[in-house]
């Protein structure tokens, strides 16, 4: 005899109720939309120069605001004490948080704003799938074959940010020169990238920089490269690597 009492299984929610059943998630999902939206409106100036710098401020205030409801959702005791700061410098949304507010009032350039774009694109592709699945398991195959686009380069991705992480460090030293910087911009920035380098979980600026120095080693110890370049070259790679933070 078939048993009777088998239970169905839950009803599917819909996008409506899945959104608001994750009020936490779909608030950072729809501020990360909104910062690809301005930092899209930043790089494609369709509507002036003027228009597109305050696309480049809202970008980085709504990274931060994305940022700090991570930060958030991984810290969710607050506490004033040194250990509590510690644990917070360790998460990559903290990285970002401060790499927000460092930034949103200096001289808007795109490099500055590539790291933000990219980083909220892929976070958001992820929660968009959970929302289309909400919809159905076929809706929308044209979303889901870009955001299945996406996924499959994240490795490249993540790798281009940690590159634009790097750059931007001797960026902020030329912007400080011509004048388009604060004096204590690159000193700032010089502490987002050790974090960044001492990251747990996104390891990829210190991979980074590892193959850039094995690369630009392999280049200057050619025959061709001139004596005076590459003494200047092994100087600077000594430099940048007493800068580099130890036990990691």
């Amino acid at each position: 005899m078939a048993d009777t009492n088998q239970q169905s299984p839950p009803p599917q929610l819909g996008p409506v109720q899945f959104l608001v059943s994750n009020k936490l998630e779909t608030a950072m999902w729809l501020s990360r939309l909104f910062t690809v939206y301005c930092s899209v409106m930043f790089i494609l100036p369709v509507l002036g120069p003027y228009a597109a710098a305050n696309f480049y401020q809202r970008a980085l205030l709504a990274n931060a605001l994305t940022s700090a409801l991570r930060l958030h959702q991984r810290l969710p005791r607050f506490q004033l004490s040194r250990a509590f700061l510690a644990q917070a410098l360790q998460e990559d949304s903290c990285h970002y948080l401060l790499y927000s507010l460092i930034l949103v009032n200096s001289y808007p350039i795109t490099m500055s704003i590539f790291p933000v774009f990219l980083f909220s694109l892929l976070h958001a592709t992820t929660y968009t799938k959970k929302v289309l699945d909400s919809m159905g398991p076929s809706s929308l195959m044209f979303i889901r074959n870009l955001l299945d686009k996406l996924t499959s380069n994240q490795q490249n991705i993540l790798k281009f940010i940690a590159c634009n992480e790097i750059f931007l460090m001797p960026a902020t030293v030329f912007m400080l020169f011509s004048g388009q910087g604060s004096l204590l911009l690159p000193f700032i920035y010089y502490r987002f990238l050790t974090l960044r380098y001492t990251s747990r979980r996104n390891p990829y600026c210190r991979t980074l920089f590892t193959e850039l120095r094995i690369l630009l080693e392999h280049l200057i110890m050619k025959p061709a490269c001139p004596a005076f370049f590459r003494r200047m070259c092994l100087s600077s790679i000594a430099f940048i690597s007493r800068l580099a933070p130890t036990g990691v």
